[in-house]
């Protein structure tokens, strides 16, 4: 891979990810994402282009809205930055190809529904449900999926399967063990996208590593936050790591052949 290509893919995944916060503040808000143009969320003022480079204005501005002069949440430029990171990451990895826009539009997806889990603790179905039409629908050219083009949708729509009513099952046994909601709808529906992009091989090991980093993330709050453990925590961002896990370092084809 070149080193313009890379370049070029960095700078795209940074100018998106602006897009990115865009959707991450109005979609969960109903709000439309292509007009008005960028304001300022707390005094309204418009974003001049100058004011609206990635990670670089945030610097020039000292993290301050030029007009009102309040504090810009530091979720613009970390989303960006984990944008231009992951889009560099993904062109690298799998090159110049149509699963690699696959592949962004599912992790765009992952890190929009992660920001908005971690402020609101939703997952919007428009997401979840997204992640499973795309997998459904692009399995034929998906790399984790060994065969012809309908053993692969076969198993991209098994993976999707073991997603929804396998984590399904764990999350009413949750349930029923704990008395209280051992995990969310939009976790579930989430699961069914992974399956579908990554196979339900990958549904077992996504679970395994979101269950450790979300374990990980409890304990540091209830050291240096004083939480409870009957607090909840959004899970999603960490189905959404172990996800892009599998995506970057463990995927390789299905161990599970279809024949008739």
């Amino acid at each position: 891979m070149d080193t313009f290509t890379l370049v070029f893919a960095t700078l795209f995944g940074l100018l998106f990810g602006s897009f990115l916060n865009v959707c991450i503040y109005r979609i969960p808000r109903n709000k439309s994402i292509v007009w008005p143009p960028s304001g300022c969320p707390k005094c309204n003022a418009p974003i001049r282009w100058y004011d609206n480079i990635p990670v670089l204005s945030f610097i020039f501005l000292r993290g301050k809205c030029r007009q009102c002069k309040q504090p810009i949440s530091w979720q613009y430029p970390t989303v960006e930055l984990i944008a231009g990171v992951l889009t560099l990451a993904c062109v690298w990895r799998f090159g110049l190809q149509l699963w690699t826009f696959v592949a962004l539009a599912a992790i765009y997806a992952l890190i929009v529904l992660s920001a908005i889990d971690f402020e609101l603790m939703i997952i919007p179905d428009r997401f979840s449900l997204g992640l499973i039409v795309l997998g459904l629908a692009f399995a034929w050219c998906n790399p984790n999926f060994s065969g012809t083009w309908w053993q692969k949708e076969l198993l991209s729509l098994l993976g999707a399967g073991v997603g929804l009513f396998g984590v399904l099952a764990i999350a009413l046994l949750g349930t029923w063990l704990f008395k209280k909601d051992a995990m969310g709808g939009g976790d579930v529906k989430l699961m069914g996208g992974v399956g579908a992009l990554i196979g339900w091989e990958g549904v077992i090991t996504t679970l395994v590593f979101a269950s450790f980093l979300g374990l990980v993330y409890a304990v540091i709050l209830m050291i240096f936050k004083n939480k409870k453990k009957s607090d909840a925590i959004p899970f999603g961002p960490f189905l959404s790591m172990g996800a892009l896990i599998n995506l970057f370092y463990l995927m390789t084809p299905s161990m599970l052949t279809i024949e008739f």
